[in-house]
């Protein structure tokens, strides 16, 4: 390639990693668009993922202020260049875009365009996106750092075009990697309502089964034994406000995953009431000075937490279940701890049986921390988790 030092197999290299190194599908599209005007100096970068009604469910754009883009306006529809690369699926290279019979203008806050390279991105035979650069800098004379072109100097190249193919070819992969993994993520969150729903009901069902045979016995207490009825009737309104506090929990804590609104802390704080609420173990939280984290090392820290209590819940016979969250560094530290029944990690594995164990690793290892299991049988057990932050 002839661009100069950004075009590099270095830079190539970082801009490549750097598209699969996110999981939030508006990260990836941020992380592709910028990489994109980067590598290949220009002034303007935007990406965009069309909907089904002629328009852009996400439009990402780089090389242009947040002011700017607010005065713009609404999001662009689908028409001229930008309809052809999504329905005809042809990369465009145009030294002057508005001269193309195609353009049909911007608005007035609009920067403006000139030189103009854009492709679709797809996956397989589907067009799932259109990322395209404008305005080509210029290399300085003296060396220096590229500058806005001149009208009709510079443009981009044919090895332009083949740089932003090989970089649409990798963005399809990050894009879908991450459409996958929301998706995943969304349904780890039903299961996850599911079961909290299940214990939920669990608790409240003991508890109106005790307040039936409380009443009941009250009932044949009321004329032999008034004072002993008064005590059973007691214990019914006491059992009564349990059962109500089960009932008001079961609606708070069904809603939607709060853990972008609410942070980590909170939303574990929060589970972890519900779940000593549900079960006969002490289930107790502590949180110490932990900062926000990276979205996706939050989200795989709350997942090992919940899949550290369940085993220690349902397979440990634990008395006593506690969790801790602590700062360290920028990042922070997961620990789980039960005084179950414990295990032995090598007959786990040797017996094929990884009580989740496996996917608490690539949990921690897909965000570039790291996860230490301490058990034995007898001992209980503590899954600790690492993350470095951000």
């Amino acid at each position: 390639m002839s661009h100069g030092p950004r075009s590099g197999l270095a830079a190539v290299s970082s801009a490549l990693l750097a598209m699969s190194r996110h999981l939030e599908v508006r990260d990836v599209l941020k992380t592709i668009v910028a990489s994109a005007r980067e590598l290949l100096d220009a002034q303007y970068a935007a990406l965009g993922v069309p909907d089904d009604h002629g328009g852009f469910a996400q439009f990402v754009v780089d090389g242009v202020s947040d002011e700017q883009w607010k005065a713009i306006g609404p999001l662009p529809r689908q028409h001229g260049i930008l309809a052809a690369m999504l329905h005809e699926a042809t990369p465009e290279r145009l030294a002057d875009v508005r001269e193309d019979p195609r353009f049909g203008g911007w608005p007035s806050a609009h920067p403006d365009l000139v030189d103009f390279l854009g492709l679709p991105i797809r996956d397989g035979d589907e067009i799932i996106g259109a990322l395209f650069l404008a305005n080509k800098l210029c290399p300085d004379a003296e060396g220096g750092s590229p500058v806005p072109r001149p009208e009709g100097t510079c443009g981009f190249t044919p090895d332009d075009e083949e740089l932003l193919g090989i970089l649409a070819q990798h963005a399809a992969i990050a894009l879908t990697n991450a459409r996958l993994y929301e998706r995943s993520r969304e349904l780890t969150i039903a299961e996850e309502r599911s079961r909290l729903a299940h214990e939920l009901h669990d608790a409240v069902s003991q508890k109106l089964f005790s307040l039936r045979l409380t009443a009941q016995a009250a009932t044949a207490l009321v004329d032999r034994d008034p004072a002993r009825a008064k005590g059973e009737l007691q214990q019914v309104a006491a059992l009564a406000a349990e059962a109500a506090d089960e009932l008001r929990a079961a609606v708070v804590e069904l809603r939607p995953a709060a853990l972008e609104e609410d942070g980590l802390v909170a939303t574990l704080r929060t589970q972890i009431q519900v779940l000593d609420r549900a079960h006969t173990a002490r289930v107790t939280f502590a949180g110490h000075g932990v900062k926000a984290l990276p979205a996706a090392q939050e989200e795989a820290m709350l997942r090992v937490a919940q899949e550290a209590l369940h085993n220690a819940l349902r397979h440990s016979e634990a008395a006593r279940v506690d969790v801790t969250l602590q700062r360290k560094g920028t990042g922070a530290v997961l620990r789980v701890t039960d005084d179950g029944s414990g295990f032995d990690p090598r007959t786990v594995r040797r017996a094929g049986r990884h009580l989740g164990l496996v996917s608490m690793r690539d949990r921690a290892n897909g965000t570039g921390g790291r996860l230490t299991v301490q058990s034995a049988p007898g001992k209980g057990t503590t899954i600790e988790m690492e993350v470095p932050g951000g």
